[in-house]
């Protein structure tokens, strides 16, 4: 069985998607960890009885510290894959030269990379908007594209709905990525 460490930063919708859906078939969440102790996502670790650690950023002097204590963590669960869902943090090459690890962005790369994405991409003039998953490197949402699911904008009626349907798609195309980078369907 595949062994994946999830990431995250907030509402942890995402996270509670992979283990409802992923968790216990052909992969294994080995530990959910996120950076905000008042993170909301904390109770679907707990709730599904996943190993949490909480490790505020806020608590070290620089990136590249934090990415250190955020590396030793991963590493001791010994995953195949990390995976950043809603992980809201910039990531030094402390990390992306040591992990293995798919990001998940609600845009279409390489448009609209960093936050705010969702309106920007709404803002524009393309008629398409959508998300990607892609492998984490040390250029900001600029890692090789492993999947893209488009939306098109046209029919929407309101900022709203984009973003509602860019959160439902979002975690289509998060399982895809898990699966697909890991060979397990």
């Amino acid at each position: 069985m595949k062994r994946i460490v999830v990431l995250f930063s907030g509402t942890g919708s995402n996270l509670a998607y992979i283990l409802e859906r992923l968790h216990g078939k052909k992969l294994e969440v080995a530990a959910a960890i996120t950076n905000n102790p008042d993170a909301a996502g904390i109770a679907h670790a707990k709730r599904h009885g996943v190993p949490l650690e909480v490790l505020d950023h806020r608590d070290f002097p620089d990136r590249e510290s934090f990415d250190r204590a955020l590396v030793e963590r991963i590493e001791k669960y010994t995953p195949d894959l990390t995976v950043l869902a809603g992980f809201m943090r910039i990531l030094t090459p402390v990390f992306t030269e040591r992990v293995k690890a798919i990001n998940l962005h609600p845009s279409l790369l390489p448009r609209h990379r960093g936050l705010h994405a969702i309106e920007k991409s709404w803002e524009d003039e393309h008629p398409e908007g959508g998300v990607t998953v892609h492998w984490v490197s040390s250029e900001l949402d600029g890692g090789e594209v492993i999947v893209q699911y488009e939306l098109e904008k046209e029919g929407l009626d309101s900022f709203e709905e984009y973003d509602e349907t860019i959160r439902r798609i979002e975690k289509e195309a998060l399982a895809e990525g898990i699966r697909d980078v890991l060979k397990c369907d």
